[in-house]
């Protein structure tokens, strides 16, 4: 049985309706992301019923997007596709869905690729979204993640919609060109296909082919890394006896935080032997990467403070608070290690700190440097209350109830702290 996500748009409704007509198995699931008022409601009503005349269980869920990514701080289309997938893969443990199918189509790939040129990507983001894949959320990355349309169009779908009569509900923001995304679909497609008629075809079997080289670059990085990289040290002068070892130092950095640019700088670090310090490296006298700062070292004071209830809960910058009833033991300031996790404001299911670093862009001198505050009286260890100055975990989070609130307050103190070696 396979979790079909509808939207109530055009073509999720098309899917939903592919689906129930072929005959297997499926349940639906609906996303209010509470962005548009009453539109939003509205969606939701027309998936229920849709639902309900079809004899189809519907999984709805409400979410506070804009209170999410402003916590997480997220564009609100990176909030929604996070909320979402971790939703979905939470359905899929809870009902045992063995699949989860989505309504990306051709020109939905099409815009993927042009993000993610446009923003900076490596070839792997050019290849686009694959018919077959996994949800994108690491607690949930064995589910199957399934886009039967992948290979349509938009018209094809539209032409099929039409024939078949069926019913959908229009996303009137669709018009308007105030997301990126839509400014691609509304002004710049209308020209390529001026230029050409098939570009979306054209466009899918050229990622098709980026795909390949990607898997071939792959190859290439996973049988030379474990030989120049230890996990703290790289060996730059075998580094430099492999072809294109510049992609095999970009790759290793970029997996350690390390922005494109401040990797391009490393590596001509490594090819001049000088140091470099912007970058914060040099090549020792033993030909090894060395990365080494004088940095920022944050500290942190903790107080308890009565609290009203139904106070919201806004400090100023470098502040956080956390209901001190939901406390175990005493709060304990530490480094980041390998295994700790979170669980974002507002979601469920944990998520791994490094995972956590890495969507905020944390260099790894960022990550060395943030204190993570523990609760002594938890049973695993790696269970972080807050990454101090950051974010605070779900589950100590100020609620209707609170009297008492433990006041975290970041402040820094120059300091010397060693970075990778």
């Amino acid at each position: 049985m396979v979790l079909v996500a509808v939207s109530g748009g055009r073509d999720s409704m098309y899917l939903a309706e592919k689906v129930r007509r072929e005959g297997g198995p499926f349940a639906v699931a609906h996303c209010n992301f509470t962005l548009r008022g009453d539109d939003s409601d509205a969606d939701e009503a027309f998936v229920r019923n849709w639902a309900l005349s079809c004899g189809v269980t519907c999984h709805v869920r409400r979410f506070d997007t804009e209170a999410f990514a402003a916590s997480e701080g997220l564009s609100i289309e990176m909030a929604a596709r996070r909320l979402r997938y971790r939703w979905f893969g939470e359905l899929c443990r809870e009902h045992g869905y063995e699949a989860v199918l989505t309504a990306h189509h051709a020109d939905d790939n099409a815009e993927t690729f042009f993000l993610n040129l446009l923003r900076g990507t490596g070839v792997k983001g050019l290849c686009g979204m694959q018919e077959e894949s996994f949800l994108p959320d690491p607690e949930f990355a064995d589910i199957p993640l399934r886009r039967p349309l992948l290979r349509m169009t938009r018209e094809e779908i539209d032409t099929a919609v039409r024939e078949a009569g069926i019913p959908f509900r229009e996303d009137r923001t669709n018009a308007e060109n105030a997301f990126r995304r839509n400014k691609l679909r509304n002004r710049v497609f209308p020209l390529l296909r001026e230029i050409n008629p098939s570009f979306e075809s054209t466009l899918a079997e050229n990622m098709e082919r980026l795909r390949m080289v990607s898997d071939i670059a792959d190859d290439y990085f996973a049988e030379r890394v474990d030989r120049v990289w230890d996990g703290r040290r790289i060996d730059t002068a075998l580094l430099q006896t492999f072809p294109h070892w510049e992609y095999i130092l970009y790759r290793i950095l970029d997996s350690e935080g390390l922005s494109a640019p401040l990797a391009a700088q490393a590596a001509e670090i490594v090819r001049s032997g000088r140091s470099g310090k912007r970058v914060g490296c040099f090549v020792s006298a033993a030909g090894r990467l060395v990365r080494e700062e004088a940095v920022e070292e944050p500290r942190i004071t903790v107080a308890e403070e009565p609290w009203e209830p139904g106070r919201p809960p806004v400090m100023p910058e470098g502040v956080l608070i956390v209901d001190a009833d939901k406390v175990h033991g005493e709060l304990v300031p530490d480094r980041w290690c390998a295994g700790d996790w979170i669980r974002p404001l507002g979601m469920r299911g944990r998520k791994k700190l490094q995972d956590w670093f890495k969507d905020r862009h944390f260099s790894l001198m960022d990550k060395k440097r943030a204190v993570i505050v523990r609760d002594s009286g938890l049973a695993d260890p790696h269970h972080v209350v807050a990454v101090a100055g950051h974010t605070i975990d779900d589950a100590y989070r100020i609620g209707s109830d609170t009297r008492r609130v433990l006041k975290i307050t970041t402040f820094s103190a120059r300091g010397w702290h060693p970075g990778l070696h």
